[in-house]
């Protein structure tokens, strides 16, 4: 028995909507871990290889050692300088020794008695010129004298006094300063110092070491990648008729090539601002469209064995469908 046309013909356009909707809400991507890339801080060389591509670590363990030496250089010279700049702070802050006090206070008194013979000298230069005995120079040079040993006299008391008052508070606030910076030096040293041992910033698995024994990578190198989280994730690419009615906890199916059991997964978030269409999902009137990044997390435990860059595919399951 033969169907009229007219009645084969909608249920044909039914089927073939169903198929077209079933390939458009298929959305193609691929199988991401979350990635950790561990800088190089100093160009340094590589000297030693804890660790390997594809072994699990956790966070603190070691991965890879650079050449400490030319460190450890500086943060001696940093450590000693803050020392000199700690002992300079305790002597302003104890004032001058008894001894140097009564070096001084020699060194005042021998000023004076300076002062004394050049008043004397001065006083018969002067009785002299008055009975003509000698010359106005001789007069003059004995003024002269006579000047310099008070200036001489006047300094040595003010140093005495400076001594005795003890040192400034501003001093003491600058050496305070001044030892300040150079403790935060040492510091900063110690941290660089101690990322020199690279160690993985937290659990996961080694990715890729890009450098051998004996490498000097530059600074802003990636010394180490890692794979970290708890399951991969898809990301997928969500045609715009689509965007609206996605949302953060709706469930999915991803299939991932070269894997015979689909995964159920998690949208855990979806972009705001659209990309263009990736190249491996172009087809026909799609070709020019936009479409927005989503990220589906794979639940199971089954997940966390796969590799990155799978390609897969998903499908939000019916229960979800808006």
């Amino acid at each position: 028995m033969r169907l009229p046309l007219e009645r084969f013909l909608p249920l044909a356009l039914l089927a073939l909507a169903g198929c077209a909707r079933s390939a458009a809400d298929n959305l193609p991507g691929t199988l991401e871990w979350d990635r950790i890339a561990v800088l190089a801080e100093v160009s340094e060389p590589v000297i030693a290889l804890d660790a390997k591509e594809g072994e699990p670590v956790r966070q603190g363990q070691l991965l890879l050692r650079l050449d400490p030496r030319r460190t450890d250089a500086e943060l001696a010279a940093a450590e000693a300088d803050a020392d000199r700049l700690a002992a300079n702070l305790d002597e302003l802050r104890h004032g001058a020794r008894i001894e140097t006090i009564d070096a001084m206070r020699a060194q005042l008194a021998r000023a004076d008695s300076d002062a004394a013979n050049a008043q004397r000298v001065r006083d018969r230069a002067a009785a002299l010129r008055r009975q003509g005995s000698n010359a106005q120079a001789d007069l003059d040079n004995a003024e002269t004298g006579l000047r310099m040993a008070r200036a001489a006299a006047r300094a040595a008391r003010a140093q005495l006094e400076e001594l005795l008052h003890g040192t400034r508070p501003e001093e003491i606030a600058q050496a305070e300063a001044a030892l300040a910076a150079a403790r935060a030096q040492v510091d900063a040293l110690k941290v660089k110092r101690a990322r020199l041992d690279v160690r993985a910033p937290r659990d996961g698995r080694v990715d890729a070491l890009p450098y051998r024994l004996g490498d000097q990578p530059a600074v802003g190198a990636t010394l180490a990648s890692l794979l970290a989280g708890d399951a991969p994730y898809a990301r997928v690419y969500v045609p715009e008729r689509l965007r609206a009615g996605m949302q953060p906890g709706q469930r999915f199916r991803v299939r991932v090539d070269g894997v015979a059991q689909p995964f159920d997964a998690v949208l855990r978030s979806v972009r705001s601002d659209p990309a263009f269409t990736p190249y491996y999902a172009l087809s026909g009137e799609d070709a020019g469209r936009l479409v927005y990044r989503a990220e589906l997390v794979l639940q199971g435990d089954a997940a966390r064995a796969l590799p990155a860059g799978l390609p897969c595919h998903a499908e939000r399951l019916a229960d979800e469908r808006p």
